[in-house]
């Protein structure tokens, strides 16, 4: 309880970070005609689903802070459930610079398309069982091979960046080679903090000290790789920083 206050201001200042930045850095992506490419596209896609995904939480969460009734309506947790599973494929959003804006747009749908269906099917099969004393194995073996299939499908990014060191090895030049590598392990780092929780959530056993190591871990997949993605793609790239210093002095200076 005497952390309530000091965690309410916490959480708040990293929502809105993560929400006004974000916004921030979509807005900056389609006014400025320099970032109109494939290796904008997914990130402006990317920071979309983070707005999405840590609003699913977030706002209920900072109730909670200041409250001492902490419940929520059936009807919002299955609402969260639905949320959560399509803000997972986030990941899986590939990065691309060398493809076309027709393939551009099919692989940005693709993860909205995988994770809605994922999640209807989820919130379908839990609808369905009683509220107590329920036998949920069955169910628990579809949500199980659900979430598999989403992480192996996030997972699958990792043949992205394979590929994109082997050509960074091929042809860049020194420089080149460490400024490439640079910009990969930031992004390779979110990647891994992300399918790491998720993974660590799920395998947890069923026991009390479990579900407390999977709350915390549920805290970096829900608030902090939606702040690390926008870090990553806005402060850490120096085209964005231009853009938006160029926009900055165009309002200023007319």
């Amino acid at each position: 309880p005497e952390l309530q206050v000091s965690l309410f201001l916490m959480f708040l200042f990293i929502y809105l970070f993560t929400i006004l930045g974000n916004m921030g850095l979509i807005m900056l992506i389609r006014i400025v005609a320099q970032l109109h490419t494939p290796m904008y596209f997914f990130p402006s896609n990317l920071a979309f689903i983070d707005i999405f995904y840590c609003s699913t939480v977030m706002p209920k969460a900072l109730e909670n802070f200041q409250s001492n009734q902490r419940s929520i309506f059936f009807v919002g947790c299955f609402v969260q459930i639905e949320c959560f599973l399509l803000g997972s494929m986030q990941s899986a959003i590939p990065y691309s610079v060398v493809v076309s804006q027709k393939v551009c747009n099919w692989l940005g749908v693709m993860p909205y398309a995988i994770g809605f269906t994922n999640s209807l099917i989820s919130v379908c099969v839990i609808s369905s069982l009683a509220f107590c004393y329920s036998n949920a194995f069955g169910t628990e073996m579809v949500i199980f091979v659900l979430a598999g299939f989403t992480l192996l499908s996030s997972l699958l990014i990792t043949v992205t960046y394979i590929t994109i060191i082997s050509a960074i090895l091929k042809n860049q030049s020194a420089p080149g080679r460490q400024k490439a590598f640079s910009t990969c392990t930031s992004h390779l780092t979110g990647v891994t903090i992300f399918c790491g929780s998720l993974i660590f959530t799920y395998l947890q056993l069923d026991n009390t000290s479990s579900l407390i190591h999977a709350q915390l871990a549920s805290v970096f997949y829900t608030t902090v790789i939606p702040m690390l993605n926008l870090l990553i793609y806005s402060v850490r790239n120096k085209d964005v920083k231009n853009a938006l210093l160029r926009v900055i002095h165009r309002k200023l200076f007319p």
